[in-house]
């Protein structure tokens, strides 16, 4: 790699605002790169969870850590790059009408919740909240939750699509694209959660619907690949839901859930919500033989 790293990503803009190296100089440095990849390296894509300028520290909807983490996965996908056959990323996108959002629930005096309330079915049945969007079906999607052992969590307003906070974080971003044209390395952006009665914390199904949104083509291409690298954010919701869906998806193929590298050191859990992630991910690698490493490991 002709670019040194702090060139094409600044450390210290991360999940900031302003982003002070402009992708127009970046790409043109790329196109002097002309990075062949390892011939001899197994067949491997990126995985990057959610990684927006929403979910930075400092973000609508910060999650503690993760703007080193971010640092950690440039630095991999930097260090790696004749090894990384193709990057998928994924985008969390949302408006603010929707069924996990404050805007979609009041109470007996019009009070909207505050985030991080959880609303039951018992909530609805009793009074304390009331939809003003589809009440009937907003109930039936609470008690479908409550069947599968989940419930509704109301988040901040997040990621609302087109806004800076939607963005991939901009040295990130950065990165990606700069690797995508100095090594010829194919980019595949995927927006989840835009439907408004579910929330979609994995990329490959909504949490409920009435349908089979499955994923299948996104599925089969990951398995192609000889290993599957995955970070981003949060470790505790869209990473760890990401993961259980694709191994959900093939649990009686292990040869392929085997190939699932998971870099701990780039993603954080939601405050809170640390026991149960780490139990989580004790189970997926118990049953399905996942892998947790570090993006510092000599696994590629």
């Amino acid at each position: 790699m002709k670019t040194p790293f702090h060139h094409i990503f600044d450390t210290d803009s991360v999940g900031q605002a302003i982003n002070p190296l402009p992708l127009n100089h970046l790409l043109r440095w790329a196109n002097l790169e002309q990075i062949e990849p390892d011939k001899s390296s197994p067949k491997t894509v990126f995985l990057g969870i959610d990684i927006q300028q929403d979910f930075m520290d400092n973000g609508a909807l910060g999650v503690p850590g993760a703007a080193q983490d971010v640092i950690r996965i440039g630095q991999f996908i930097y260090n790696n790059v004749e090894k990384i056959s193709s990057i998928i990323v994924s985008l969390d996108t949302h408006e603010p009408a929707q069924i996990f959002h404050p805007y979609w629930w009041i109470d007996d005096a019009g009070n909207h919740p505050t985030p991080y309330t959880v609303i039951k079915p018992e909530d609805l049945t009793n009074g304390k909240w009331h939809a003003i969007i589809d009440p009937a079906l907003s109930k039936h999607y609470v008690r479908q939750l409550e069947k599968a052992g989940k419930q509704l969590c109301i988040w901040p307003y997040h990621c609302i699509n087109g806004t800076t906070g939607w963005a991939l974080e901009n040295q990130f971003s950065n990165l990606i694209h700069f690797m995508s044209v100095a090594a010829n390395i194919p980019i595949q952006k995927i927006c989840k959660g835009q439907h408004p009665l579910t929330e979609m914390y994995g990329i490959i199904r909504p949490e409920y619907s009435m349908h089979d949104n499955t994923n299948t083509e996104l599925l089969e291409k990951i398995a192609t690949f000889d290993k599957i690298v995955i970070a981003g954010e949060a470790k505790s919701h869209c990473v760890l839901e990401s993961i259980k869906q694709i191994c959900e998806y093939y649990y009686d193929k292990l040869d392929i859930t085997r190939k699932i590298y998971v870099l701990t050191d780039c993603m954080s859990d939601i405050p809170g919500f640390e026991q149960q992630s780490q139990t989580a991910y004790k189970i997926l690698v118990s049953k399905y033989k996942i892998n947790l490493v570090k993006s510092t490991d000599n696994f590629l």
